[in-house]
């Protein structure tokens, strides 16, 4: 009786989201969006390694030029969705990718760079958008939930998209495979434009619509918290190399998609958990121990089954960490500058994944493995900790401009009040009723 009781309320916050009108169908489209979205940069580093013959030092410079596109471009769509709404900028960027990938696999290494750095600019905005649709959609004290569910619908799209990439270029090349690829960034794209969700809340939409000035909401904790967005992805991406680099040099390589895909079910874990709490916890605080617990896995020896054990405690706190900072970004940002800031959102991921692999790269190379897992977690607890008195200065929790409309749920200023009491210990003056809170 005492476990069924237990499982209703660990599930009663999912049930409850995927019952808002909107918000199943935009999951399952952005869990299956994603797939292609991620499978893109490892099918074209496939493609000018084993069919360009090219070195990986090359095929490193495409994947520079897409992800230097990408952080240009995400929130420059965030923007122009914000003052144009969605989709003008989604049929723009789905036109753009059918162009690209329609030429890719016949051009030349030269114009194949140039055309990685354009695309990347014009990429179909899925990770920020859904995001920014999730806050439409669902009330603010039930947001959490939301966001966590949307962090491991993403864990399980890279789960399934790089061994999807493999596979199809070991079985059919890489041109054909990126012609697939076209099609399905082209299809997520026309499914967005169908589904069409909405980017404001109907409260939102009915207020009238006023520019929102950057320095409303452009605050030095804003900054702390897209330092700290890059920091996560910095120590994963920093630990997936590691991990590999572990086990390839202590002759257990066989085992490395079986660990990694271990990890990544525990951070599904974890953000299943996060997101049937009660209480949100500070993503400054979660990116802190999620480092802290990186350092010492270079002290684990034996066989690859006590690395897969040494992974729990900070493999469960990945999915709740993203998730985290996400939903304290949509506390703290205006709704008419919501698309903007997830745009930021995303480039700060995207600059934590382009710093990661060559920082723990230069640590294995000239230290070893083990040296790379306590550099690299010591370097994202340093920042976080650098990042501290940014996140608690006073003047960065002033209200930000929502429509003047009756509220039933806590503004953004009661979420910046309880992301404080989650990290310093003191209740929040406005903690709504328990049956109701998130």
């Amino acid at each position: 009786m005492g476990a069924e009781v237990k499982t209703k309320v660990t599930i009663e916050p999912y049930r409850k989201i995927l019952g808002i009108p909107g918000v199943r169908a935009l999951m399952l489209v952005g869990l299956v969006a994603r797939i292609p979205v991620i499978a893109a940069g490892i099918i074209l580093t496939l493609h000018v390694v084993n069919t360009m013959g090219l070195g990986y030092a090359q095929a490193g410079l495409v994947g520079t030029a897409s992800t230097l596109g990408s952080a240009i471009g995400s929130p420059l769509a965030g923007r122009l969705i914000d003052r144009h709404g969605l989709r003008p900028v989604l049929i723009v960027t789905t036109a753009a990718q059918a162009l690209f990938w329609s030429v890719a696999p016949q051009l030349n290494y030269h114009t194949l760079l140039a055309g990685a750095l354009v695309a990347g600019v014009l990429g179909l905005p899925v990770f920020s958008l859904v995001r920014q649709c999730i806050a439409a959609l669902i009330p603010a004290d039930q947001r959490r939930p939301g966001f966590a569910l949307d962090s491991m619908a993403v864990e399980l799209s890279y789960m399934l998209a790089p061994a999807a990439a493999v596979a199809a270029v070991t079985a059919f090349g890489s041109r054909p495979t990126m012609y697939a690829v076209g099609i399905g960034v082209v299809g997520a794209g026309l499914a967005l434009i169908a589904l069409n969700p909405p980017t404001r809340s109907a409260a939102e939409q009915a207020a009238p619509e006023a520019a929102v000035p950057r320095r409303q909401w452009v605050r030095p904790r804003l900054f702390a918290l897209l330092a700290i967005t890059s920091v996560l992805t910095f120590v994963l991406t920093a630990t997936d190399l590691t991990l590999i680099a572990t086990l390839k040099g202590s002759g257990q390589e066989s085992w490395i998609g079986l660990v990694i895909a271990v990890w990544c079910g525990y951070s599904l874990i974890g953000g299943f958990v996060y997101g049937a709490l009660h209480r949100s916890i500070s993503p400054l605080l979660l990116a802190g121990l999620m480092s802290a617990l990186t350092i010492p896995l270079g002290l684990v020896g034996g066989g690859w089954w006590w690395l897969l054990l040494a992974l729990i405690p900070a493999g469960v706190l990945c999915a709740p960490s993203l998730s985290a900072t996400i939903d304290t970004m949509s506390q703290w940002v205006p709704a008419g500058a919501r698309g903007e800031a997830m745009g930021l959102h995303g480039t700060a991921l995207t600059v934590g994944v382009a710093a990661g692999a060559p920082f723990a790269g230069a640590i294995i190379d000239g230290y070893g493995p083990g040296w790379s897992f306590a550099a690299t977690g010591t370097a994202g607890l340093l920042l976080a900790l650098l990042a501290l008195p940014f996140w608690r200065l006073a003047g960065a929790g002033s209200r930000p401009a929502e429509p003047a409309a009756p509220q039933t749920e806590p503004t953004a200023w009661e979420g910046t009040l309880i992301a404080d009491a989650a990290i310093t210990g003191t209740p929040s003056a406005t903690t709504p009723e328990p049956a109701t809170h998130r």
